[in-house]
């Protein structure tokens, strides 16, 4: 829990950094148009388009289907309700957190001469299509790894699950959509999130084997509680 705690602090205070570089136009900053004119230079239409589909499914419509799938095979495959709860409340508070920061920051999008259409208005900081993703794919695989126990099997889910979320970042910066201090951010701030969640998951049992209060409810395991008696009933 310690070393948990002391990678979201570390996490946090990486994205505050972003954010003071990209108030000061000074440190990572410096990279944003580099990587923007780096991008223009890649660019070509089967590719542009390639890019475009694969970047709607981190958007607004894109994300939550993808992330209902999952946490709806994850809920019936671990027979719980705990991936709905986890990545159901994590994704809605990382869009409420996103919605309120981009209106506080105000910051502007590259110019749409520099962007491939479709071209987005709102403000660029944080990426929402980069946080978002992160914190849905990101717990999507910690909860799939908690229900296989192969080494090979989650590392290739953890492999998996950092590619999209690199690769999803990048696309952003790619379409002239953001500037790559947006995308950093997101990943930080994203990942920040992931482990405040999990570090809650984790002390919830905890706190349940300190109480000796037996495992977490499941579909076919419901709610024990003590009777007075001392016999443990299904609740």
């Amino acid at each position: 829990m310690l070393v948990g705690g002391a990678i979201v602090v570390t996490l946090a205070f990486m994205g505050a950094e972003v954010y003071d570089d990209v108030v000061d136009e000074a440190g990572l900053a410096n990279l944003d148009k580099p990587a923007l004119a780096l991008s223009e230079g890649l660019r070509n239409p089967w590719l542009n388009s390639a890019v475009t589909a694969f970047t709607n499914i981190g958007g607004g419509v894109g994300m939550p289907i993808v992330g209902s799938i999952l946490t709806a095979w994850l809920t019936w495959a671990g027979r719980t309700w705990r991936p709905l709860i986890l990545v159901g409340g994590a994704a809605a508070a990382s869009v409420t957190a996103t919605t309120f920061g981009k209106k506080l920051f105000g910051r502007t999008r590259p110019d749409h001469t520099d962007a491939v259409p479709p071209y987005e208005d709102s403000p660029s900081f944080p990426s929402g299509h980069t946080l978002n993703t992160t914190v849905v794919i990101g717990l999507v695989v910690y909860l799939t790894c908690l229900q296989i126990h192969r080494t090979v099997a989650r590392v290739s889910m953890i492999t998996a699950g950092a590619i999209f979320i690199i690769a999803m970042g990048l696309s952003r910066v790619f379409l002239g959509h953001h500037w790559l201090t947006d995308v950093i951010a997101g990943w930080l701030l994203g990942l920040a999130w992931v482990g405040i969640v999990i570090l809650a998951h984790r002390l919830f049992h905890v706190i349940r084997h300190l109480e000796h209060a037996g495992p977490a409810p499941t579909f076919d395991h419901p709610l024990l509680r003590e009777e007075p008696g001392g016999d443990t009933t299904a609740g």
